[in-house]
Formats: structure tokens, C-alpha cells, sequence
């Protein structure tokens, strides 16, 4: 064996070789987290202000006054909220106020629609009364049930999202064919954005 193979299995056996190494790499693992924590830190933010933003234009679409509405920090969900959404799950509620005071409820919901979920934040003022049913997010038809996360027009000429403005619990259960019309050929669609609405509204008598 050549000497220099031998210089060469004795560095890499050298204990002092091996710990330098060691210790090398860990200082590099350190830095690298440390960066990496950093730049989490950073985008983390950002994003949680990018959804808060995304979260405040949903609900400024359903109240009466848009501009004139402020929005509270989500609520804590009680088990008699989460209870009166049924089988619609309640995502998060944030109450509504103009001139300091309570103005009702910005509730989001998430229904069952024909291709999947449908994402949605349904107003309710002070009164009990819906203010405005926003589409958040959907995987609906194209030209189908998109028609009715667009709030295209019924065959009333009415938006089939519109049409659920001023409606309160006591108008009943909110059911399609009965108080409540369907864009053709989207039933399923129109029927989950309904039981979303009967969902926040339930919601929101449980609130008081």
C-alpha cells in the first residue's frame, strides 16, 4: 500500500478530523434553520394578512353597508353553534358592527354542492335578516352550477344569490321548489348554497 493511501485512511480516521467535521455540519444545520425560520417568519405573516384581506372582501359582500361595516376578530365556536349548522359546517363567525355597535353576523360555511364543497359567508343583521350570501370557493359545473356561484338570474329574473336577501327564520325552512327557486339544471347547487343559508341563520338565532 502506497504511502499516500495510508495518509489518506489516517485522515479519515483522525478523531480530531472527525469531530471538526461534526462540528461543521451542525453549524451549517443551525444556520440554514435559522434562515429558514426567518424566511417562514416573513412569508407567514404576509399570508395571514393576504387572508385576512381575502377574508374582509367576503364579508363586506354581504352586509348593507360595506364601507361603513367593521368586522371582529373570529368568534369562538360554541357547541350550540356548531350544533344549530346541522350537517353544513360552520367555519368561523365574525360579528358585523357599524358606529361601534353590533350590527349582526359575517358567517362562513362550507355546503355540500354537486361537484364538492361549497365555501360561502352568508350576512344576517341585527334583526335576523340575510344581508348578502357570498361564494368563497367551489369546484361547481362550468356553465352549470357555476351559474349559480355567479348569482346568475332564475327564471323569476332574479339572481338565484340575491334571493336570499331579507329572508329570516321565520320565513321556515328555506327549501328549493318550495320558497326558493333553482337556476335550471343546477338544483344541487342552488340546493347547497340553501342549506347554507338555513345553516347561518341558525347560526345566528342561537347567537341572539
Amino acid at each position: 500500500m502506497s504511502n499516500e493511501v495510508k495518509s489518506k485512511e489516517k485522515v479519515q480516521m483522525d478523531p480530531a478530523y472527525i469531530i471538526k467535521l461534526t462540528v461543521t455540519l451542525f453549524l451549517t444545520c443551525v444556520v440554514v434553520a435559522a434562515a429558514l425560520g426567518g424566511v417562514n417568519a416573513v412569508t407567514e405573516e404576509k399570508i395571514a394578512d393576504i387572508n385576512w384581506e381575502n377574508t374582509v372582501n367576503a364579508m363586506k359582500a354581504v352586509v348593507a353597508d360595506p364601507e361603513g361595516t367593521t368586522f371582529s376578530e373570529a368568534l369562538p365556536l360554541s357547541d350550540e353553534m356548531i350544533a344549530a349548522a346541522g350537517s353544513v359546517t360552520l367555519d368561523s363567525v365574525y360579528e358585523a358592527q357599524a358606529d361601534g355597535q353590533s350590527a349582526g353576523y359575517a358567517i362562513k360555511v362550507v355546503a355540500s354542492g354537486s361537484q364538492g364543497k361549497i365555501e360561502m359567508m352568508v350576512g344576517v343583521d341585527g334583526e335576523g335578516a340575510v344581508t348578502g350570501v357570498s361564494i368563497v370557493k367551489n369546484s361547481e359545473t362550468a356553465g352549470i352550477g357555476s351559474k349559480v356561484m355567479n348569482n346568475e338570474n332564475t327564471a323569476a329574473g332574479v339572481g338565484v344569490l340575491t334571493q336570499f336577501e331579507g329572508r329570516t327564520a321565520a320565513d321556515g325552512v328555506l327549501t328549493v321548489g318550495s320558497n326558493v327557486d333553482a337556476i335550471s339544471g343546477a338544483t344541487v347547487s342552488t340546493r347547497g348554497v340553501t342549506n347554507g343559508v338555513n345553516a347561518a341563520l341558525a347560526v345566528a338565532g342561537v347567537m341572539g
